[in-house]
């Protein structure tokens, strides 16, 4: 994409050393997409972020100053459960879950649905689950098996687009690029361009 790791990001605004509308990039390589950056750095926003004021809504803030500028905006969290994810989810209209095809996955997801519901109850009461994504998928029993878990748990929460275990969407990334742009007729490419597709349905204006 083109873009200095080592510049100023999400991290410098969480501190309040940068505003968010100053260290936004646009991609030079996708006409409608901007980047906040993020960096190592914001491994140190756990500890930072409680002793700030009001420091549930330390990312809401940010996010609101340039929320009216785009259509919309993704956050994309670690799996950690922190006081940073706990922010972003305060800052969130809805949540995107990934969710791996592994019955391990299974398990790490109710532990993040516990704390969607804490923050939804406490901090975000519109806070809201968007959907569920299979990813990491292969074509064998036990992923099948996990997939039909998730259908029949989450019902229409769970997306109908599939993320297949893909080499090049494990390249891409080493070579700076989404899978889009890396290899258009790759496998990962094609599912990921009909999540978009789903999202989008699925969220008309």
């Amino acid at each position: 994409m083109g873009f200095d790791i080592n510049l100023d990001g999400i991290y410098e605004c969480i501190v309040g050393e940068r505003r968010a509308e100053d260290v936004i990039l646009h991609s030079a390589d996708v006409k409608k997409l901007w980047v906040l950056p993020s960096s190592i750095n914001l491994v140190a926003a756990d500890t930072e972020l409680p002793n700030m004021e009001d420091a549930h809504h330390v990312v809401r803030r940010i996010v609101d100053s340039v929320r009216d500028a785009y259509d919309y905006i993704f956050i994309d969290c670690s799996p950690s459960l922190g006081f940073t994810t706990v922010n972003i989810l305060t800052a969130a209209d809805s949540v995107l879950v990934p969710v791996q095809c592994e019955y391990l996955a299974l398990e790490g997801l109710s532990k993040l649905l516990n704390t969607i519901k804490m923050v939804k109850e406490r901090l975000n009461p519109e806070l809201k689950i968007e959907g569920f994504v299979l990813t990491m998928y292969m074509r064998n029993r036990l992923n099948n098996q996990v997939v039909g878990e998730v259908r029949e748990h989450f019902g229409e929460l769970a997306y109908e687009t599939i993320i297949q275990r893909n080499i090049r969407l494990g390249e891409a990334p080493s070579h700076g690029k989404p899978i889009m742009l890396y290899d258009a007729s790759a496998t990962g490419s094609v599912n990921y361009l009909n999540l978009a597709r789903e999202f989008l349905k699925r969220n008309r204006k």
